[in-house]
């Protein structure tokens, strides 16, 4: 059975224009970076590396886009890890959307809010809206009979 578990995540966005965003090299192995958008980044990080993050992206994106904003907006998301062997079978009573490849990610909807679908090792992370985050663990638990 797929458990659930709240997970402390830092997430920095970078606005830019997408030009600079396919140029921006990405903070190493400190951040996985997630192209949300033409113009937006996500760069997903340990809650200890977020200003680090912050101050690399900043200076980075700045030398291609001056207009460029980059913000830690890590209150604005709430993340989950679902975990266990039964991880994607679980995911698939909250959403349509097919667990992402080895490593990547997939966007959409989850539980009928707007969401970030992660592969990690240990199974799946889901980033959704912090004010979904109670809505989340609910429907995980009835939906698809998570523990948590």
């Amino acid at each position: 059975m797929a458990e659930l578990r709240a997970h402390a995540l830092a997430v920095v966005l970078c606005s830019a224009d997408a030009i600079a965003l396919d140029a921006l090299v990405a903070p190493g192995h400190r951040a996985r970076v997630l192209r949300t958008a033409p113009d937006e980044t996500l760069f997903v990080a340990d809650p200890g590396v977020a200003a680090e993050v912050v101050r690399e992206v900043a200076d980075r994106i700045a030398a291609l886009d001056d207009d460029a904003l980059v913000l830690d907006v890590s209150d604005g998301w709430a993340a989950w890890s679902l975990a266990g062997d039964d991880a994607g079978r679980a995911l698939s009573y909250l959403s349509q959307l097919e667990p992402p490849d080895t490593g990547g990610f997939v966007q959409g909807d989850v539980a009928r809010v707007a969401a970030k679908v992660l592969d990690e090792p240990a199974g799946l992370t889901i980033l959704v809206p912090a004010y979904w985050r109670d809505h989340l663990r609910e429907r995980a638990i009835v939906d698809a009979g998570v523990t948590t």
